[in-house]
């Protein structure tokens, strides 16, 4: 079997949310949440969390996790899980997004299996349907498209595909079959130690966009799709959402 870690950069200094790794959710702060969500995916065989904080270490102790100290000059979050790699042999290496506290343990499994069945591919990702013209417009929202092999053609902040003949960009989604990215990679280890030497692309710099780096290299990138997006906590107003969804959840059970 070939064998994978996880590993999920979380770092305090956020521009929009700083502490944001240790925002309580429930009874735990964000990045346990994330962290035993991942110990539960099945093809991964260690998880660790790479920080660069005392606080963000010690709340990780705290409740019995893994965790490693990282230099604090890392542009990505992807530079901070190379270090991370370099210092274990793991095959495959799981970037898992620190600020999705639902992430869902399958989804990981799905896009790690979707690379080991891939082998002209050197890293897998999620993707999810858009569902709101709201997420469609949203430059924050990353759309994809997609190729007859689930490999990615694109990334942008804009709206892809183009509907040329569709005047009412409000009523495309009637039209065609919208995707948003989702933050999860997984990476082939040799391809993770050149990418992050690697200077940015001209288009990666355009959109602010790291994983077309990979794409004006020319590798591929193959897409897992599910059918819904985990919340991504950006600001203080998407934890008060998230709490919502943690007590909605705790009631259920």
């Amino acid at each position: 079997m070939i064998s994978s870690i996880g590993i999920i950069p979380a770092r305090f200094a956020s521009t929009r949310f700083p502490g944001k790794p240790l925002a309580m959710i429930g009874d735990k702060p964000m990045i346990q949440h994330v962290y035993e969500r991942a110990t539960e995916a099945k093809f991964l065989q260690k998880v660790v969390v790479a920080t660069d904080d005392k606080r963000i270490l010690n709340a990780v102790e705290a409740f019995g996790g893994n965790v490693v100290m990282t230099r604090t000059d890392h542009r990505t979050g992807s530079d901070r899980i190379a270090e991370v790699a370099q210092q274990n042999d793991f095959e495959l290496i799981v970037n898992i997004q620190g600020d999705e506290p639902f992430v869902d343990p399958q989804a990981l499994d799905k896009t790690i299996q979707l690379l080991i069945d891939s082998p002209e591919a050197v890293v897998s990702t999620l993707i999810a349907p858009i569902k709101t013209s709201e997420d469609l417009h949203n430059p924050s929202v990353v759309k994809v498209v997609i190729g007859k092999k689930q490999e990615a053609l694109y990334f942008s902040r804009a709206i892809i595909p183009y509907i040329r003949d569709v005047a009412e960009i409000h009523k495309w989604l009637q039209y065609g079959q919208f995707y948003e990215h989702v933050g999860l990679y997984v990476y082939r280890r040799d391809i993770l130690m050149q990418y992050v030497k690697w200077p940015q692309g001209t288009l990666e710099k355009l959109e602010n966009l790291e994983q077309l780096r990979l794409l004006e290299n020319g590798y591929k990138i193959v897409c897992a799709q599910i059918a819904n997006a985990a919340i991504c906590i950006d600001t203080p107003e998407d934890l008060k959402q998230a709490q919502q969804i943690w007590e909605e959840r705790r009631r259920v059970h």
